[in-house]
This record gives C-alpha cells, structure tokens and sequence, in this order.
C-alpha cells in the first residue's frame, strides 16, 4: 500500500524541543530532554555494522512511476529515496535516537539562550560529487528555493523563519521571527536537504526535469529510464564515508530501482530474481504465497523485522469538502459499517491489529477518559467540544459478531436519521435537498487487489442501510494527481507518523492547509481547536505538556470522525534473496536494507 504518496511523507521531518543551552555555544549535537544516547566521540550508530564491507548490488522495486528527480517540487512523480540517496542534509537523526541531531553537512550547531536563531558551521570536507564544496550560499539557495519554488508544506514548516544571513563561506544562520515560540524549528532546518546553487543556475526548480542533478550524498545517478528504473553507483569520493553518521551504511556499489504498478507483481519478480528484496503488504501472500522450494531451500528468506516505530496511519480519508460529509453523525455512521474482524479472520489471517489512535504505537495516544494535565488543556476549549470528549472513552466499533454488526447497523441508520436522512425508495436520502447519499472510494493501483476484497463486504453493509459505494483502483500518478488537487470523495491514504510529531501536524491537519493543492491535509480539517493545539504541541516546554497536548489533540480529532481507521503491524514483513548480511542488533529499526551488506563483497 505504499506509493508515491508513502514516498513523499517518508521526507515528513521530524520535531523536536529543546532545554537552554549556553548562549551561541559551539555544540556537537543538539538534544531533546538532556543528554543524547552518543556521547561526542562516537564512533558509529547501534544498529549498524561499522565494519560493513563495500561492495555488490541490491535491486529494489518501487511503485508507480517518475517524471523528475526532485521530489521536494509541487508538480510530477520523483522517488524521495532516490533524493535521500544522492542529497546529504545539514544533520541526521538516528532510529535509536530520534530526539538528537548529530552532525552531517554541519559538523557544529549554534543555538544562543533566547532561541533567536540556529547557526550551522559547515565541515570543511563536504563536497558534492564534483568536488567543489558545500558553502553558506549553496544553504541559502537550498532555503529559498523550497520557500519560494517547493511543495506547499516548506512554507509551513519555515514560516517562523524570518531571514538567513550568511556569516562566512561556512557559517549560516537561520533568524526566527520576533516572539517565535517553535521550539522544534532548530532541528527542523538541520533535515534540510542542501542542493548545489551552480547547479541549479540554467533551470528552474519549480519545475520536473530528468537533468540528473548534482548531489552531495553517498550515491551519484549513474542511469535511468523514465518511469522503468534508476540505477544509482556509490561515489567511491563520498566526503562523509567516515562520519559517525555515515559509518555502516550505504554499503552496496550499486543500487537500482524497479517501478512498478502492483505490489503482486514483485513476488514473482522476486523468485525469479529479477529483484532482491521486497516488503510484503499483503497479508494473504505473507500467510500462503512463499510455500515454495525457493523459501524452504533458503534460496529465498522470508522474516518478519519487528520495529516500535508509530504505527502508520493507513485509513479510509473522507473529503470534508463534500456537503455530505460535512456532519459527523454521517461519518460514524459510514464508520459503523466497516468490519474489520471480519477482514482480520478472512483475509489478513489474524496479522493485523486495528489502528485505534492518530499516533497508535507510541506513548501519545488518548486512551480511556481524559485526566490530569490533558483535562485541564481541554477544559479550555470545553465550549468547542461535545461532552463525548470528557464523558466517553474513544472506542472502535466492534463488529466481530453478526449480532453486533446488525446492532451497529441500526445505530448507523439512528445516526443518519438525526443528521436529516431517511430511506426513500430503498435508499438513505437526504429529505432536504432528496439527493441519495452515494460516494466513491479512490485507491491506487499499487494495492493490487488487496483492497478490492476488503472493500466487498463494507460495500455490501453500506448497501443494508440504504447507502450506495463504488471502489475505484487508479493507476499511482493519476491517484496521486487526483489527492493533490481534492478530487475525491473517500481515499484510502496511509501517512507515515514521526516519532515525536510537531510542526508537520500543521501540513496534515491544520485550517491554513486545507485549501492549499498538493498539502497533505487531504481531508480538509478546518478545526480551530485542532489548530490552537497544534501550536501548543510545537511551542511545549518540556516533555509533560508536549505529551499531554498530543493526547488532547488525538482526542480531539477521534471525536470527530474525520476517518475510518485501518490495520497496522508490528513487523515489516520482507522477503529477500540469501546474498545479503544484516546487522546483528536488538534495537527494533525494522527493514532498513542501507544498513545492509553484500556477503559476495563479504567474502572478497
């Protein structure tokens, strides 16, 4: 189920808060709540192999298609992992310590007491892949070019930045707005990715292009064919090989990329070796679909690689922009007919567990009924909210017997009923315009037919109460082009969650995006409580109200209905050819294949 749109949140940076630090003091990394995991002289990361050796190949398939190579741009199809293969950003955030920068293109960071700007002095060693060095100007057009020419989430997550100076060649600050109460936005700019301002000097960056374009990372394009494959080759110069945050990664000589249309058409692409490794989304072929003399032969392995990452928010997304989901008694009420136990015992063989929060898997879900210090945010917005919010837990409708689904029918048929519907002639129609209440439900074709068995049933149980759906499966960049400009009714949609959200919150669920073509608030929230504590989330000053006021706001939006929830798993499940070494370690990162290795480079 990941697809292009998978590709452009997995560039969703994450955020942060910060304790004082020493007024414009030099610092080898910035840390959230004290002290960071890696002490200054660090030597590499937990969860990689330092002594990884170089060498091989790896093919990956990807899906959909691409146009250009800059995925940080409005218009098109690019691939972010191509992107976060060939541009390197001004610090890097590991798995195990998400809450911490450590150095990348910045080897030092400046953050004076009143927070009034962040400063990044430049190692002198980054190059990009000509040779020439990374500089101050270079930062600077980086900057600008997403503000002015970049996709519309850029502006929001800058839009606290009121200037950036350039102190020298090396050194870059980023001065914050007067009264800036964005905690997270120091680290925020140290995942800015940095772009060659030469060589971008002949063309415009608002716009596609297949010019390969002169990166800074680890791998150089090497060669492509549109929308079949990229191969990228491991640029032997690489300036940050031996970084502590380089150290054990980016392994292989050679990368190249597949695309696809199906994720069932990478099985057998798979077992005949036409590519190494690919992550099982389906739940039927993980149960059935690798009894072979391949897997039993160890030719091929089959392992499911647990994680404690938050769990991806995979949903069924109304469009609020549509009259007839603009009351949230006919949310619910669609809401009531999804069964997901039965999906789980029929389909997915038991695999899954169902999503029962915006940030499932962590510690910032609402849970129960509000108390202590996220009551008391609440009570401040009491008049905007429905007592269900103080009242009444948050709970997924359980549908596991056929009693209970027909109770959860009749509930659904009460809840329209108030919200000014009825049946007229067999189906629930609107009595005061007499439209019936019908919709569309938009996936991707990526999904294969997944989707097709699950949507079947939930068809069939709106039709009991008189509603009428159709599914549609959309070839990737024809379904990508339709959510970017809000032509849908339902979507089903999957957004990958960070691990301490913030800022990004804005882009998916606040007021000012809603209107803006090509934001991730594909379903339209225009919620003024939703926004208010969505500031206070990014301004928190310590970890106890940051928490609180994500429980608030996961409650806040549960209560509204604005989506059906899915599934989520703890495990990646991943089949791949037996050629590859993968580091020993009981940190849960899940599939992280560039931490991987060739055994044939192995044993050379």
């Amino acid at each position: 189920m990941k697809t292009t749109i998978r590709n452009k949140f997995l560039l969703a940076l994450c955020c942060f808060l910060f304790l004082p630090l020493a007024a414009e003091a030099a610092l080898n990394r910035i840390a959230l709540y004290g002290e960071a995991k890696y002490p200054a002289d660090f030597t590499h990361f937990d969860y990689v192999n330092p002594n990884a050796p170089k060498g091989g190949r790896i093919v990956m398939p990807e899906y959909g298609g691409f146009d250009n190579f800059n995925p940080f741009i409005f218009k098109g199809s690019a691939s972010g992992t191509v992107a976060s293969l060939i541009w390197d950003t001004l610090g890097y955030s590991p798995l195990d310590d998400v809450a911490t920068v450590y150095p990348l293109i910045a080897k030092e960071f400046e953050l004076p007491e009143d927070k009034s700007y962040v400063g990044f002095i430049l190692d002198e060693n980054a190059r990009f892949a000509d040779g020439s060095p990374v500089t101050a100007d270079d930062v600077i057009f980086s900057f600008n070019s997403l503000i002015e020419k970049g996709a519309p989430i850029y502006r929001v997550y800058y839009a606290d930045v009121e200037s950036v100076q350039k102190i020298n060649d090396r050194h870059v600050r980023f001065i914050f707005k007067p009264n800036s109460q964005n905690k997270e936005l120091p680290l925020i700019l140290s995942q800015l990715n940095i772009f060659s301002k030469k060589d971008w000097e002949n063309r415009d960056f608002a716009k596609p292009s297949l010019q390969i374009p002169l990166g800074n990372g680890p791998y150089k394009i090497k060669s492509f064919q549109t929308g079949k494959y990229i191969v990228l080759e491991r640029n032997p110069d690489y300036w940050g090989q031996n970084l502590p945050s380089r150290k054990g990664f980016f392994n292989f000589d050679e990368i190249r990329i597949d695309y696809y249309q199906d994720t069932t058409v990478t099985l057998q692409a798979l077992f005949s070796g036409n590519i190494d490794v690919r992550e099982e989304y389906i739940a039927k072929i993980w149960a059935t679909g690798y009894d072979n003399d391949l897997v039993k032969s160890g030719k091929v392995i089959k392992k499911a690689i647990e994680h404690h990452n938050p769990a991806i928010l995979q949903h069924f997304a109304f469009n609020l922009r549509r009259p007839e989901f603009q009351d949230k008694r006919v949310r619910r009420a669609i809401d009531l007919a999804f069964n997901f136990e039965w999906a789980n015992e029929k389909l997915f063989y038991g695999q899954y567990q169902r999503l029962y929060s915006y940030f499932t898997n962590t510690d910032m879900e609402a849970t129960g009924l509000p108390s202590g210090l996220e009551k008391e945010i609440l009570e401040e917005y009491r008049d905007d909210l429905s007592d269900d919010v103080f009242n009444k837990p948050f709970l997924l409708p359980d549908n596991s017997t056929p009693y209970k689904l027909r109770q959860n029918l009749k509930l659904a048929v009460k809840l329209l009923n108030e919200a000014g519907y009825d049946f007229v002639d067999g189906k629930m129609t609107n009595l005061k315009t007499g439209e019936p209440l019908e919709f569309e439900i938009l996936s991707n074709s990526a999904n294969g037919s997944t989707f097709t068995r699950v949507m079947l049933p939930f068809i069939a149980n709106l039709q009991k109460i008189g509603i009428k759906a159709t599914f549609r499966n959309l070839e990737v960049n024809v379904f990508k082009n339709r959510m970017d400009n809000f032509d849908f009714d339902v979507a089903i949609m999957s957004y990958r969650m960070s691990s301490m959200p913030g800022n990004e919150l804005k882009e998916m669920f606040g007021s000012k995006s809603a209107d803006v073509k090509g934001s991730y608030n594909i379903m339209g929230i225009k919620n003024p409580v939703v926004d208010s504590l969505i500031d206070k989330v990014v301004t928190a000053q310590d970890k106890q109200h940051y928490e609180a006021y994500l429980k608030a706001l996961d409650r806040v939006l549960l209560s509204e209905y604005y989506l059906i929830f899915q599934w989520y798993s703890k495990f990646n499940r991943v089949g791949y050819q037996n050629k590859f070494g993968i580091p020993q370690t009981d940190i849960k990162t899940g599939y992280q294949p560039f931490t991987w290795w060739s055994k044939e480079a192995e044993a050379k």
